[in-house]
């Protein structure tokens, strides 16, 4: 079996008791970063070394991940935070350990768009999922691609980044678009602000960007 773990996107207490056992279970753990997940896995008593999958060695891992499971070892995978896959390593081996009929389970567990969603004030019952948009190749195009879609979008985007994508942001869909930013989701300074894009432009233009943000758009009426 191949199992895909979420971890706590901050605060500890939200690591599910599932997941926990399935990490002591596991033959082989799998990390995006084994300096990151060698704490967390300490806290929770999981004796058990883990080894790197990130988005630089995943695709020449792969086929040594599909032969460990074909030999019937059951492997866990973890990301820095959150849910395996979602803007981060995953998909590439889940792919292969169907097309190999092996099993594949997510658990369910913490991911940081939903509670930004849930949180921002704005339609949640549709949504699209676009994560980190392009850094230079095919970004405009992504944008103008969905200036008239009509579903609340998602974003994450990094803090060296916020204000530019906010301002290609009011650009595409319009200053007065309404919107809600997140960061430091499940932490001691977790925030969110919303308002329109004019408004968010000239809130984080005077103060200090820091943590991981998503961003909430309304969708176009």
């Amino acid at each position: 079996m191949l199992y895909l773990v979420p971890t706590p996107i901050g605060n500890l207490e939200d690591m599910t008791l599932r997941a926990i056992r399935v990490l002591k279970d596991a033959d082989v753990i799998l990390a995006e970063d084994t300096r990151t997940s060698a704490p967390l896995l300490k806290h929770f008593g999981i004796e058990k070394k883990a080894y790197a999958h990130h988005q630089h060695n995943e695709h020449k891992a792969v086929n040594e991940v599909i032969r460990f499971l074909r030999e019937g070892q059951n492997v866990a995978l973890i990301s820095d935070a959150g849910t395996p896959a979602i803007s981060d390593p995953g998909f590439l081996l889940v792919r292969e350990a169907i097309k190999s009929g092996i099993a594949v389970q997510c658990l369910p567990g913490a991911t940081a768009f939903v509670p930004a969603l849930v949180a921002s004030g704005l339609p949640c019952d549709r949504f699209c999922f676009e994560g980190f948009l392009p850094v230079k190749k095919g970004r405009q195009t992504r944008l103008k691609a969905l200036a008239g879609e009509s579903r609340t979008m998602i974003f994450y985007e990094s803090p060296h980044r916020l204000l530019k994508t906010l301002q290609e942001f009011a650009d595409v869909f319009g200053p007065e678009r309404p919107a809600s930013i997140s960061r430091e989701i499940s932490k001691v300074y977790e925030e969110t602000v919303r308002g329109t894009f004019a408004e968010l432009i000239s809130h984080f233009q005077t103060h200090t960007l820091k943590g991981e943000f998503v961003v909430c758009v309304q969708g176009f009426a």
